[in-house]
């Protein structure tokens, strides 16, 4: 047969006998695998709610604008005051043939809007279609701003999280309503709810956001651009073509080339790369730990089977004498091993699944999902074939052990 009924009732039987040790021994490798998935989940969902910080931006893309300058260049003094302009923008698109999109943005801060007695403190920002390339926005209702509203001017604006429930405290679709800012009125046409911290000219929770060429008329800017935010090509390093973006911004201002604080770049491309060296260094740290938590469980598993089979030298060698196979010892002790580990382990893979779920209930806003804190299918199918694997390792000293005892030897002891 290929389940023995009666062999498995014995195996349960030996592992009972002394419950308090099986128990013990069985909490070590319970503990050894609830730290190995728990940390790996918790790494995954503390990846998860720090990448939200910069949900949607662009990988590959820096950030633009002017300060005053710090060098002095052609006969002009350092700490000029200045400003880029739309020119900035087209010559850009141009001559640096590494970049996918240039994208302007001005902006006006402390801005207040109203939707009937409702008030919020805004920040306006003035953008093109094109910058959703940027920052890709996660529409909670309705649409991003298009080229046909760039193109007629249109008084249409997408609003952020925050606004949306100060404005709209009763919930709902807006789209179609109309606020007011600076006694004109504009047509909501969507609620952005990216949860990114990065602050381009203000909170993206707490902006409205309308066309480009419309804010300008509306506040009378000319043609002055606040920021011009960028994205490299594809195959193309950011860092690569910074100096090139800075010479071709500082030739007609009459700036030094050189001089970074005059024309700052926040290039992510850095920021990134440091966020992902830190959660290589945090996931080897979460695998060390985990499984050399998880394997002193298993030495203990290993150990309490070696005392196991000393115990039970007399029965073994009676097992020998009366016809048992080496193999047969060898199964037996090895399947005790496994079977006291994999429920053991299984019961730790539960319980940690349980406090993860805990973790993402907690970590819920609004019905949506902030971060994951669970693993994987085939995490769990890997945290399985590595519980086989080791409780199988565990009972092999003792199974080697258990096979040389002779029957002779076993009365020998017995006496």
């Amino acid at each position: 047969m290929l389940f023995d009924i009666d062999r498995h009732r014995e195996i349960l039987d030996t592992i009972t006998r002394n419950k308090s040790r099986s128990l013990l021994t069985g909490f070590g490798v319970f503990w050894g695998i609830f730290m190995l998935v728990a940390l790996l989940g918790g790494g995954n969902g503390l990846r998860e709610i720090l990448s939200n910080n910069f949900d949607g931006f662009a990988t590959n893309s820096a950030m633009i604008w002017a300060q005053r300058t710090t060098k002095p260049y052609n006969g002009l003094r350092k700490g000029r005051s200045w400003s880029m302009n739309y020119n900035d923008v087209i010559r850009l698109r141009e001559q640096v043939s590494g970049l996918e999109e240039v994208q302007p943005m001005i902006s006006e801060w402390g801005r207040t809007a109203t939707n009937g007695d409702k008030r919020s403190i805004i920040t306006m920002k003035g953008l093109l279609a094109g910058y959703q390339n940027v920052e890709q926005p996660k529409m909670r209702y309705g649409r991003y701003i298009n080229e046909m509203d760039i193109k007629k001017s249109r008084k249409v604006c997408v609003i952020g999280k925050k606004v949306y429930k100060e404005m709209f405290a009763g919930g709902g679709d807006p789209c179609g309503k109309r606020i007011c800012i600076d006694n004109i009125y504009y047509s909501v046409v969507g609620v952005d709810y990216s949860s990114s911290n990065i602050n381009i000219n203000g909170s993206g929770d707490q902006s409205v956001s309308v066309p480009l060429p419309m804010m300008q008329q509306a506040y009378n800017k000319g043609d002055t651009v606040h920021i011009i935010a960028v994205t490299a090509r594809r195959g193309v390093a950011m860092s690569d073509i910074t100096d090139e973006i800075r010479s071709v911004i500082a030739s007609p201002h009459h700036i030094d080339p050189n001089d970074d604080k005059g024309i700052s770049i926040f290039n992510s491309e850095v920021m990134f790369g440091m966020m992902d060296n830190l959660f290589s260094g945090v996931n080897f740290m979460i695998m060390l730990v985990g499984i050399g938590t998880l394997l002193a469980g298993i030495i203990g598993v290993s150990n309490i089977m070696m005392v196991t089979v000393k115990e039970r030298t007399t029965e073994i060698g009676i097992r020998r004498a009366i016809g048992a196979t080496p193999t047969n010892i060898l199964s037996q002790i090895m399947t005790e091993s496994m079977l006291l580990t994999t429920v053991a382990g299984m019961t730790g893979i539960l319980f940690s699944v349980l406090i993860l779920e805990l973790l993402e209930l907690a970590n819920t806003t609004d019905g949506i999902l902030v971060a994951k804190f669970q693993i994987g299918f085939w995490s769990a199918v890997a945290a399985l074939a590595l519980l086989s694997i080791l409780g199988m390792a565990a009972g092999l000293a003792p199974a080697l052990r258990a096979m040389k005892i002779k029957p002779v030897d076993a009365m020998r002891d017995d006496g």
